[in-house]
């Protein structure tokens, strides 16, 4: 039995409101916006969408069960992740001023390096997790498994391109390099933030 339509349609906004929604990708790509426009920003947004594509397969065909029986893998995974956060939020403190040239010292995250990225990216993993858990039939188990990636990766693509599109139209009003490097700390600031529970949950 594959997915009925309600469950469906329940999952459609699932998918939309963890999507579109403030979070470590969607500041990147913010910022990326605004830093390099929406063009030379698209293979960032791709690879977002297929290495969330891939992790929702993995955490549905059993990664999650092996982070269950050795949490300290995933506990690992999650400083990992911290520490390259940490590493994107001092490149974007210090990402260049807005250019309309295709050259120069900095350059947006690769297809590759964002895809990459949703590995050790923990709203990613939660909201895989919470697909899997919560809206995935036990019947038809697998088939139902590529269509929650599918129909999650249909919804993502679109969501994060509005973050990258709200970027692009701010190129203009950031045109002066002290208004620039005020959102670009910023940004780095909000990914620092993001960090906070993490923290929070070590110190407790």
């Amino acid at each position: 039995m594959t997915l009925s339509l309600d469950l469906l349609l329940g999952f459609a906004l699932f998918a939309l409101v963890t999507s579109i929604t403030p979070g470590p990708n969607n500041t990147m790509l913010l910022a990326s916006g605004v830093n390099f426009g929406f063009h030379r920003t698209i293979p960032h947004m791709l690879g977002i969408t297929c290495g969330f594509f891939v992790l929702v397969v993995a955490v549905g065909f059993g990664l999650g069960a092996v982070f269950q029986a050795y949490p300290l893998l995933y506990t690992v995974l999650r400083y990992v992740g911290a520490a390259y956060l940490l590493y994107l939020a001092w490149k974007i403190a210090h990402s260049g001023p807005v250019s309309d040239s295709e050259q120069g010292e900095s350059k947006p995250i690769s297809y590759l390096g964002a895809a990459a990225f949703q590995w050790v990216n923990p709203k990613a993993w939660i909201m895989a997790i919470g697909a899997i858990s919560t809206y995935t039939p036990m019947q038809g188990y697998f088939t139902n498994v590529i269509v929650i990636a599918a129909v999650f990766a249909l919804i993502n693509l679109p969501s994060v391109g509005v973050w990258v599109a709200c970027g692009t139209l701010l190129r203009n009003v950031l045109k002066d390099r002290r208004w620039l490097r005020l959102f670009n700390w910023g940004m780095a600031a909000l990914l620092v933030v993001s960090l906070y529970p993490l923290l929070l949950e070590s110190f407790s």
